[in-house]
């Protein structure tokens, strides 16, 4: 036998590496064989329930980075809330019509136009499907759990069916309208769109001044005076119908050489420099409200332009009189109303003029700045063109300019219902609350919501019509057709006629013929995802209304959140969450948006395949994922890095905990070294922290609490510590006993806190431990102990380590003075004050040990020497540390002058050789 051979060095099969990319797969593939999550939810049944729902991510294309920090977020919230008392079932789903799937067959070579309707949705349906599938594999690699084999779709029947229902309960209570007001119209999309799917971008274009002569000045201003406006839309122009300008507005009539013109009072200066005036003399001046029903000559066409009042004219920019095209603008259109001005926009589908703009037939509408800027040029009324960047709305999908266009719509009336949804706001608990603001801002101000697309792969609006154009829509025919939907799916709507969708014998007082015809556009693909509520929440086995908490990302305020609102206010008065949590965008490590054509994209995939889905998810973990988060490899590699530190400080325990059973081994709290006592009081103090963080969706608290607690509490104190008592000390002894009763209380409740987290890593340390759950994800997460005497054992014990800190200061002062080497050959000698040796005195431990050095002496403070320029000094205590002298036991490295020689086989210091004399006495008889 060797002195070696006395150690207590123990073995693990728990590995240093993790080898996650090849390892969890086959872990997956086992807890789906195992039905864990059906398990989990046996165990929960009865408890009361937690409902978080699923945003549906649109179905086109894998997984990417985004989609990863969304998923593994609602993941820790289901597996933490599963684990923690509540039944949580998790319904993941997908929205799946509209236009980018038409866009992807169409790139893919397929000819719509040569098919029937009815054909090519079946092909988008298709092509739908194959994308869940591939998201879904991507999901699951991540290790999400949830219902995979039961997901919702928006294509589905039963949730068709439900949506139609939605749309009749709306239409029900006069929510739902037919008008001609001008809406966002995308000529790239060919459609609709709604405000939640626009996005601005800076664009350069015109900046127009153009004068207006006037024609009835109604003995206000001069018959040859010239009414001035302003534009950056030109194209507009042949749409003017009227002028506005602000009922309390101060205007002048002003003389500029030989013209006349009529700008307001407020910006007369501006107006001035930028059309370069000179010698401006003011004849008159009048109150806006004056100028009401005076009128001009439109600058091209033969008609006139009508003045009119509008609360919308500001003084900011521009004259003070502005264009007003109620076929081209929301202002203009509300304002225009009232006068019964016509709405006139003569705009194809394209964007193209029709022939109700003369000279413009056929031109695109961008492309008519030009010609028109040319005609005012020759007529002499464009006072000044220059071209400025501004931001303008686009379709944000295809990342191209759209216009308002007025065409005849479906719409919701929000403002039927406006006050409803905002007293449901109020009642949200919005832990973001910048969160509530906006939406509420957003619903304030928002018009009514046009729900009609002019595409085929979408839900058709159930909606008919009778030979005298009358719409219909009745409780009767809602209820048939949803029940068609329900039966054959939507397409049955493309398949028949409208008379063999309608009820058996239906007829109609504008029908004499019994002839019907049936709407051809399809919903708003947020009225799909907006009625998830009353298709899921509502229908779905195990599931409740309101949800306790939708998550998705910040520009859901426009989507999802605002439309789920509206639509659940619309029909049951409520809202159909309790709470709402918005996360920031994922962008490079530069702060830049992802894009292909950067380079700067992460693919979660690839991350996967080569340092495992436990990394990805840390990584989520790590995020401040409330703001916008950033993630490059470099960021998964530091993340990838701190994986490592928990592991092996895991593995650590795992280690030294291989000849320990709780039950034989274990030792009472009260019993426990204060020192011990420290450890588990600052384990329960993490897992409180944690728990709190949990519930309050605060994943990188977590993240920062485990991260320190494995680092600072345990590998750079506890552990530091446990080693010469864990390998040197006999292996029954007390205490290492005591340390390993702290070890496996620690590495049962820091698994059960990661298994939300990394439960691939999770699973594979709950092999290790003596617990009767088969899996951890089968287990509760850990209570909180509260031990008696902690606020005691806390304090105390923080006091001790910032002295610690300081001692650890001056070994590393004499390590670079070449002092010492390792801290087992550090003589310390502590000059201190009363208070800290009574300090001392009260935590009843081995403190030599503790500081890891050969030899530790307490004196007073008072007996510190004057002049000695080897000490360190602190407030309440000076250090000196010398090199200890003799030699060094070759079992625990200790030095000492008093070795015992034990012949053949080495030296051991009075402590060592009284452990192998108890424990190991064939080594010593061998040396004889």
């Amino acid at each position: 036998m060797e002195i070696k051979d006395t150690l207590n060095l123990l073995k693990t099969d728990f590995p240093m590496r993790a080898g996650l990319a090849n390892k969890e797969p086959k872990r997956q593939k086992e807890w789906e064989e195992e039905g864990l999550y059906e398990k989990r939810r046996q165990l929960n049944e009865g408890k009361p329930k937690y409902i978080l729902h699923d945003g549906p991510p649109f179905a086109n294309g894998p997984i990417h980075i985004g989609h990863a920090l969304n998923k593994v977020s609602k993941d820790f919230i289901v597996r933490h809330r599963s684990m923690n008392g509540y039944d949580a079932p998790y319904v993941p789903g997908w929205d799946t019509h509209g236009l980018p799937i038409e866009q992807a067959l169409t790139n893919k070579g397929v000819d719509r136009k040569s098919m029937s309707i009815a054909e090519f949705r079946r092909l988008c349906e298709e092509f739908a499907l194959e994308q869940i599938e591939l998201q879904k594999t991507g999901f699951k690699r991540l290790g999400v759990t949830g219902e995979w084999d039961h997901p919702y779709i928006t294509l589905q029947p039963n949730y068709e069916a439900a949506q139609i229902r939605v749309f009749g309960k709306m239409a029900e209570k006069d929510y739902i309208y037919r008008g001609k007001k001008p809406v966002y119209w995308s000529p790239s999309s060919e459609s609709t769109l709604a405000e939640a799917e626009i996005e601005y971008h800076d664009v350069r274009g015109p900046s127009i001044f153009v004068a207006f002569p006037v024609k009835d000045g109604k003995g206000v201003v001069s018959e040859d005076a010239k009414f001035v406006i302003w534009t950056t839309t030109p194209w507009t122009l042949p749409s003017n119908m009227a002028i506005a300008v602000h009922k309390s507005g101060i205007y002048n009539e002003v003389l500029v050489g030989d013209e006349k013109y009529i700008v307001a009072a407020e910006l007369l200066d501006k107006v001035s420099e930028a059309l370069g005036w000179e010698d401006v003399k003011v004849l008159k001046e009048f109150n806006g409200k004056d100028l009401e029903y005076a009128t001009a000559h439109h600058p091209f066409y033969d008609r006139e332009s009508l003045l009119i009042l509008g609360d919308h004219v500001t003084f900011e920019e521009g004259t003070g009189l502005v264009h007003t095209a109620p076929g081209h603008g929301d202002d203009d259109f509300i304002v225009g109303q009232k006068y019964k001005l016509d709405i006139l926009s003569p705009v194809d589908d394209q964007g193209h003029f029709t022939d109700e703009a003369p000279g413009l037939e056929g031109v695109f509408y961008d492309d008519a700045n030009k010609i028109i800027t040319g005609w005012l040029e020759d007529k002499g009324l464009l006072l000044d063109m220059s071209f400025i960047t501004h931001s303008y709305p686009h379709d944000w999908r295809t990342k191209k300019p759209v216009i308002f266009r007025a065409t005849p719509q479906w719409f919701a009336s929000i403002s039927d219902f406006r006050q409803n949804i905002l007293d449901e706001i109020e009642k949200v608990d919005w832990l973001l609350p910048w969160g509530e603001e906006r939406i509420h801002n957003m619903i304030r101000d928002r018009g009514d919501w046009v729900i009609s697309r002019q595409r085929d792969w979408g839900v058709p609006l159930p909606i008919f019509y009778a030979e005298n154009g009358e719409s219909i829509i009745t409780p009767e025919t809602i209820e048939h057709v949803a029940e068609l939907f329900e039966e054959h799916g939507s397409n049955v709507w493309f398949e028949r006629e409208a008379k063999d969708l309608l009820p058996e014998n239906f007829t109609h007082p504008g029908s004499p013929n019994g002839e019907f015809t049936k709407e051809t556009d399809i919903m708003d693909v947020w009225f799909d995802s907006g009625s998830s509520h009353e298709a899921v929440l509502r229908h779905y086995d195990g599931l409740e209304f309101p949800a306790d908490l939708y998550l998705e990302g910040s520009d859901q305020y426009r989507g999802w959140f605002n439309s789920s609102l509206t639509t659940s206010v619309a029909v049951n008065g409520v809202a159909p969450y309790k709470a709402v949590l918005s996360q920031g965008f994922v962008l490079d490590g530069d702060g830049r948006k992802m894009s292909k054509s950067l380079g700067n994209t992460i693919d979660p995939n690839k991350v996967m395949d080569q340092l495992g889905a436990d990394i990805v998810r840390l990584w989520v973990l790590s995020a401040d994922s409330q703001s916008d988060v950033r993630v490059s490899m470099e960021i998964i590699q530091q993340v990838s890095e701190v994986y490592r530190k928990i592991r092996n400080t895991l593995r650590f325990m795992v280690q030294n905990t291989e000849d320990f059973n709780k039950e034989e081994n274990g030792i009472a709290y009260d019993e426990l070294r204060t020192i011990d006592q420290y450890l588990l009081n600052r384990l329960d103090e993490t897992v409180e922290k944690i728990s709190n963080a949990y519930e309050n969706y605060k994943f990188n608290e977590i993240f920062k609490e485990i991260n320190h607690f494995c680092t600072v509490d345990l590998s750079n104190f506890y552990m530091n510590v446990a080693k010469d008592i864990l390998y040197i000390d006999a292996p029954d002894a007390y205490d290492r006993r005591a340390i390993q009763t702290v070890f496996y209380e620690a590495l049962v409740k820091l698994t059960k806190v990661l298994t939300p987290i990394i439960p691939h890593t999770a699973e594979e340390l709950w092999a290790f431990l003596d617990e009767e759950e088969d899996y951890a994800q089968l287990s509760e997460m850990p209570g909180i102990e509260h031990y008696e005497n902690r606020e005691e054992v806390l304090d105390k014990w923080t006091q001790f380590m910032d002295l610690r800190d300081n001692i650890l200061k001056a070994n590393e002062v004499a390590r670079e003075n070449k002092v010492i080497g390792k801290d087992f050959e550090a003589k310390l000698t502590l000059y201190v004050t009363d208070g800290v040796k009574e300090l001392l005195d009260s935590l009843n431990a081995d403190l030599r040990q503790i500081l890891v050095a050969s030899e530790l002496n307490i004196l007073p403070l008072a007996d510190k020497p004057e002049k000695d320029d080897s000490l360190l000094e602190f407030d309440t205590m000076a250090i000196k540390v010398e090199h200890m002298p003799g030699g060094v036991c070759d079992r625990c490295r200790i030095t000492t002058e008093e070795l015992i020689e034990v012949e053949g086989k080495g030296v051991l210091c009075h402590r060592c050789h009284g452990i192998v004399k108890e424990h190991y006495p064939e080594l010593l008889e061998e040396a004889e």
